[in-house]
């Protein structure tokens, strides 16, 4: 478990702060659209706690049909909730993903007791609920194909859960607008493939922040890149966000080589984004 430590300096937890549903607003109309969904969404509200004021309700996504699926883990940024990235996490379960992501309890966008330097503890937070929806979610979780995902202050809690909290149980990791902690600990553990996606414009965690904590994985590695990107990539090219990352989860889930091969092409698609790989 991370150590409690001073996370940020007060200018960087007012741009972290953007992850706020105020400042999350839909696509402008020139923007792609998310494509069609392959299978019907379900949804579920599950109540866990991992003691004292660490209640984690916990929302999750299902695909239809019958189990075992593969659990994608997600992380909401600062001051923001699971529903606000709703289109992106429910076309991820059409695919035929089970997607659960909770509210932490201090740094999201109603928490009793906002504080943004709790982020330190998600890590530990996310080991729990993961190991709680395994139980909860017997038959429809495959406990062998498990990853991470998250946004923002969430995506530097997924960081943490591949290196100084790492969990062997993941196997992949999707890191928008992600860095490291202020005090960073190496990536550790079995070789888990890991994409980032960074708008190069993102002014909260710049380009420069997410692509050093690229350059520091030595593991299979993608940097989907959008030149014309904010804070919010996945609201300012949904389709390609959609795509690249559904194929990702493809790939590393079903071994789906086919997957593999469309990224390029997927992030490609509007001429808005590039993909570079070790894949």
């Amino acid at each position: 478990m991370l150590r409690r430590r001073s996370f940020l300096s007060l200018a960087a937890l007012a741009g972290l702060a953007a992850c706020s549903t105020t400042e999350i607003t839909p696509p402008p109309s020139s923007a792609a659209p998310v494509p069609e969904q392959s299978s019907s969404v379900q949804t579920r509200e599950l109540e866990f706690n991992r003691g004292g004021d660490r209640a984690l309700p916990t929302k999750v996504w299902l695909p239809s049909g019958t189990g075992p699926f593969p659990l994608i883990y997600f992380s909401h940024g600062l001051t923001s909730q699971p529903d606000d990235y709703a289109e992106l996490l429910s076309f991820w379960a059409s695919a035929g993903f089970v997607v659960a992501g909770p509210k932490y309890p201090h740094t999201w966008n109603q928490a009793p007791k906002y504080d943004a330097d709790d982020v330190v503890n998600q890590p530990a937070d996310a080991q729990f609920v993961i190991t709680e929806l395994l139980t909860a979610l017997s038959g429809t979780i495959d406990p062998q194909r498990i990853a991470a995902a998250g946004h923002s202050a969430g995506a530097i809690t997924t960081v943490g859960l591949f290196s100084g909290s790492r969990d062997e149980r993941l196997k992949a990791g999707v890191l928008i607008s992600g860095r490291q902690m202020p005090q960073p600990a190496p990536f550790s553990g079995t070789a888990a493939p890991l994409l980032f996606v960074q708008g190069k414009l993102d002014e909260t965690v710049t380009y420069e922040q997410a692509y050093g904590t690229y350059n520091e994985v030595t593991w299979p590695k993608g940097f989907l890149e959008i030149p014309q990107g904010t804070h919010l990539p996945y609201r300012d090219q949904p389709q390609v966000v959609a795509e690249t990352t559904t194929d990702f989860w493809r790939w590393v889930f079903n071994n789906d080589d086919a997957a593999k091969g469309r990224m390029p092409a997927d992030a490609s698609a509007t001429n808005a984004a590039q993909l570079t790989s070790t894949f």
